[in-house]
Order: C-alpha cells, then structure tokens, then sequence
C-alpha cells in the first residue's frame, strides 16, 4: 500500500525523489527518503481543514492516516454539536476559535449543502445554588463576542420545552448540530449534489490511508519523519525496533494526530521534551433514548462537570435523542494503541445506571429502561481530573526551535467547531 502510493505520487510529480539513504544511526534498514512540500499527520477533522486550507493556497500536501479512512477517531466520536465559544475563558484559542470557526463552519455548511440546524441551546440551573455559575457563563459568553445570548427564567424555559426542569436557564440562539461525517466527507472526498471531487483532493492534496507515522529526527534544520504501513504496526511484537520504509522530509509538517500527538512529539528525536505536554485521555459514554417520543427540540446542557460539560442532550439531524458524555479517566495508553486508534470503544449497559440520575435532575420524566448504550468517543486533554481546564496548544517554531514543525496538542472540544479556524490560522502564521 505505502509503496504504491509513492510510486503513484511520483508519477503525480507531487513528490520530488531522491536516492535512497540509510535512515539514519541505529536505523538498520534502508529506507527511501522523500522530499514532499505540506505534510499533515491525521485525518480528523482539524487535520482535514488544514490540508484543504493549505491546498486553496496552492500548496502540495500529503494527509498521512493510519486508519483506512478519514474521521475514525474523536472528529466521529462526540456530540456533534455546533458551539457558540461561551464556556472558554476570554481571549483563549478556545473561545477565539470556536466563534470564529461557528462562523465559518455554518457558511461553508451553508454553501456546500452539509447537513446541519441551528436550533439553539439551553443551559439549565436545576437549583438555585447553580445560578451563580449561570450568570458567570453568560458573561463570559458575552466577553467571547457570543450573539444574542438570553437569561431566561425558569418558566420561561419550560415553555419552550416542556419536558424541562430548572430554576433558570441560558439560551444560545447560535449553537447547532452538524452532520460531522458528512462535513469530513464533503471536505476530503466528494461534495453533493454534485458528487465532485472533494474540496482538499481538488485543490492537490494526497491521503495516504493506512499509513502510519512512527517517530521522526532532526536533521541540520528540518524535521524528517518515519513512516511506515499501519500493519507494520499491527504484527509488531515489541522485541525489535520499529523501522521506517519511508522517511519524508516536508517544508511544513502539522502534527494534528489528536489522541496520539503528544506520544507522537515525543518520537521526534531532537525536538525538546519539555515543551510537549503530557496527554490526559477522557472516555466518554453516549447512550441512546428509546420507547419515548422525543422530548426536546432544542440541546439542554447542563452546568459544567470535572472533565467535560455534563451529560447533556444532544439530537441528530433525524431528532434522535442521545444523552452524554460521562467522564472516565484512562491511564497507561502506550504509544501504538494510541498511534492505531486501540482504544475501547464499547458501551457497558449497566453504565446507564449513573445516567438517570444525572438526567432526571433535568428531565424528571424519563423511564426506566429508556436508555439504550449509543457510542463512546475519548476525549484528547491536556488537564486532568481535578485540574482546571487546558487551552488548546499550537506549536511552532517559535516554542520548540524546529522550523517547519507545527504541533496541535489537546485539540478537544470544542475541536470540530473550531477545525476551519484553527486551519486559518494555521496557514496565516506558519505557511512560508
């Protein structure tokens, strides 16, 4: 597969060959280098609207994916919600982006026919000790440039949804739900109704699936990364090195592998340690409302949890009702299982039990065996339980001296929201 691809890229003239070359010292095995001009490690979401980005400005690039397909890891595993940058603290690359990527996030849905709804959120104060909290998110949300948020009393929450429980609530007009798939899709792939070549490939960019990167090195003033087949990966058993069969050497590298781009930093031999933060992995269960009627026609949110937003409802593009995420807090991931996406994803039924409680506090009406295990999806953080909130991390060469290198670390939520600005941003700063 990976020899394929670069005998393709070639024949493409997108990649501009060399002699083979030992890879370097303690490297056994020859591998082939290449010279290639944008390289993006990971096909999530974020990675996705950087390729394209960087592709509208004419630019080479080559998408590495150790997965067979696209948006196999978090960018597919969360609520697909649509966020309007109000829980963030002001200035941060959390709030800067997610309201300028809502901006352009439903422009581009808007243009390209992605499914999407903007139907608005509620965040509700089941009690009145709650409220205060209420009120430091709405101005928080108003210091964000968030547009016209609302407090609401309680009954005039329950009027707009009956089903509703709380004292007091926060209405988001903005917020929304997105078809995230069909969003990546449109991206990477083909873009109905026209079933053309997708954004990213039509403007020159290459995924390479399957694929994996392994570690990397400096040399002189260039980071050269190691690749190697995912099913290398796969059948290693641990007693060996991990060789490359290819070394690529980019002009510009983002390291957006999500879950894994902390271990990843770390196999850069000669990037500085100190400067990659360690990764804290969130799981989170979604479970599935069943032999009900759905309740809600707007997403209810809870106030803020440890770890994440609470279990709150989110509805698909079809008014399915789903509840979730809870927070479980995963240790001892090792690099291949990050690297390969190896992490559990099932649901345990019996897990539903702490789900009611959590969501009668705001749907007081849900039934007993309503609940049906849904999904799961980790969540990439850098803090962890007890611990305040991380920010996103972006890192160049400004930070870690390695030119060309940009790192993406705990790009969590609100990432899908924020992916075309983070790629905006990307381009406008780092792009020589």
């Amino acid at each position: 597969m990976l020899g394929h691809t670069i005998r393709s890229l070639r024949k493409a003239r997108r990649w501009v060959s060399s002699k083979n070359l030992t890879s370097r010292v303690g490297v056994e095995r020859a591998a082939a280098r290449e010279s290639v001009d944008c390289m993006v490690i990971g096909a999530g979401a974020v990675g996705i609207a950087v390729a394209r980005e960087l592709a509208l400005k004419g630019r080479e690039v080559v998408v590495v994916e150790s997965a067979s397909t696209f948006g196999t890891g978090t960018s597919s595993r969360n609520s697909e919600v649509i966020h309007a940058g109000i829980y963030y603290p002001r200035n941060s690359l959390k709030a800067v982006f997610c309201v300028r990527g809502r901006e352009l996030l439903y422009q581009y849905c808007s243009e390209h026919e992605v499914p999407h709804k903007q139907i608005g959120k509620l965040i509700v104060a089941t009690k009145s000790s709650e409220v205060p909290k209420l009120n430091d998110l709405m101005i928080r949300g108003i210091e964000n440039g968030v547009d016209g948020l609302r407090m609401m009393e309680g009954f005039e929450a329950m009027e707009m949804e009956p089903e509703l429980q709380c004292v007091k609530a926060l209405f988001s007009p903005v917020s929304g739900i997105v078809d995230s798939h069909s969003l990546m899709l449109s991206l990477v792939w083909i873009s109905p109704p026209m079933w053309v070549q997708g954004e990213a490939e039509n403007h020159g960019a290459t995924f390479c699936y399957n694929t994996t990167v392994i570690g990397g090195h400096i040399e002189g003033n260039r980071i050269c990364l190691h690749i190697s087949e995912s099913k290398d990966l796969e059948n290693w058993d641990g007693k060996f090195p991990l060789h490359p069969q290819v070394i690529l050497m980019p002009k510009l590298v983002v390291n957006s592998a999500g879950l894994s781009a902390p271990a990843l930093a770390k196999r850069f031999d000669g990037l500085n340690s100190i400067v990659i933060p360690a990764a804290q992995y969130a799981r989170g269960c979604y479970f599935v409302l069943s032999k009900m009627k759905a309740p809600f026609k707007h997403l209810i949110y809870p106030i803020p949890e440890d770890g994440g937003l609470g279990v709150h409802v989110t509805l698909d593009l079809d008014g399915q009702i789903k509840f979730g995420p809870d927070v479980e807090w995963i240790k001892n991931v090792d690099d291949i299982s990050s690297f390969l996406n190896k992490f559990d994803y099932s649901v345990c039924a019996r897990r539903a039990e702490r789900f009611y409680p959590e969501i009668r506090k705001y749907y007081p009406n849900l039934k007993d065996d309503s609940l049906e295990p849904g999904y799961a999806g980790i969540r990439p953080k850098l803090s962890g339980a007890q611990q305040p909130a991380s920010d996103f991390v972006i890192q160049g060469e400004d930070i870690h001296g390695v030119p060309g290198l940009v790192n993406l670390f705990g790009i969590e939520s609100p990432g899908l929201t924020s992916s075309m600005a983070i790629a905006e941003h990307i381009v406008a700063r780092y792009l020589r």
